[in-house]
């Protein structure tokens, strides 16, 4: 067990305080998440009238594609089995699995790439709290479809789904966000040119996703994006000046690390 736990110990890029802290904070932006998810569901009248809202600004535009692409996706079982199972997994598990290899693997990069999303949660959760917004989905009388609840065994409005997803957290996307965030860093940190290609396109699957399947509008989409860029911006700008010796960008390859 001695062994064991030494051979763990010297896994760690920073030591197990280092490695609590970081899992400490993503536990309180959580807290903070699930209390916001809590004033949103008590808007259900607000946030349905902002997602008219939404839906208005788009018709005047000339800008409601989303009924006619999920139409045309919808054709294809498989195609649609693919983005209900994208968008279940990427907002959690590609996001853990790429904090997991960036902390151990990139570790001169996480504080950065923390601090990047810290900073897009804390928006994310103004925009909830302010402007809680129903998704596509909950407006099936202008075409939208629920592809999830519909074409999945999975049933996105039970109680078990609403205790992890906020049913009124429709602006801005942190899906999109997300997306953006790890899928740049990653282009930006890994070295094979197949796998850079991926992470560049991620940001763009993740966007067809979330229209797709119905839980976003393009507006959403493109707010999550600006969310993102906002706090790229905030992380390089303002905290990594404040600690330039932790927080500023740096990606250096394992093999630079060892010269």
């Amino acid at each position: 067990m001695r062994r064991a736990f030494a051979a763990v110990t010297a896994k760690l890029p920073q030591g197990w305080g280092d490695l609590g802290r970081q899992i400490g904070l993503l536990v309180l932006v959580d807290l903070a998440y699930e209390t916001v998810r809590g004033m949103a569901d008590g808007q259900r009248a607000t946030a349905f009238a902002n997602g008219q809202q939404i839906i208005d600004i788009e018709r005047s535009t000339h800008t409601l594609f989303e009924p006619g692409l999920q139409a045309f996706f919808t054709q294809a079982q498989w195609l649609i089995d693919f983005a209900n199972q994208v968008y279940m997994n990427s907002q959690f598990a590609v996001v853990v699995a790429f904090f997991f290899w960036l902390y151990f693997f990139r570790n001169d990069a996480f504080y950065f790439v923390r601090n990047m999303f810290m900073v897009a949660m804390g928006l994310a959760l103004v925009g909830y709290a302010l402007y809680a917004t129903a998704p596509p989905r909950f407006f099936p009388e202008y075409g939208f479809v629920d592809t999830i609840n519909d074409f999945s065994s999975v049933n996105h409005d039970s109680g078990l789904a609403k205790a992890f997803i906020n049913p009124y957290a429709a602006v801005p996307s942190m899906h999109c966000a997300f997306a953006a965030m790890v899928g740049l860093s990653a282009f930006r940190l890994v070295r094979n040119p197949v796998i850079k290609a991926f992470w560049l396109c991620w940001p763009l699957l993740i966007a067809w996703v979330v229209i797709v399947t119905g839980n976003h509008y393009w507006i959403d989409a493109a707010l999550g994006w600006s969310v993102a860029a906002v706090s790229a911006l905030v992380a390089a700008r303002l905290l990594a000046r404040a600690r330039p010796e932790a927080w500023s960008w740096r990606a250096r390859s394992p093999r630079e690390a060892e010269a």
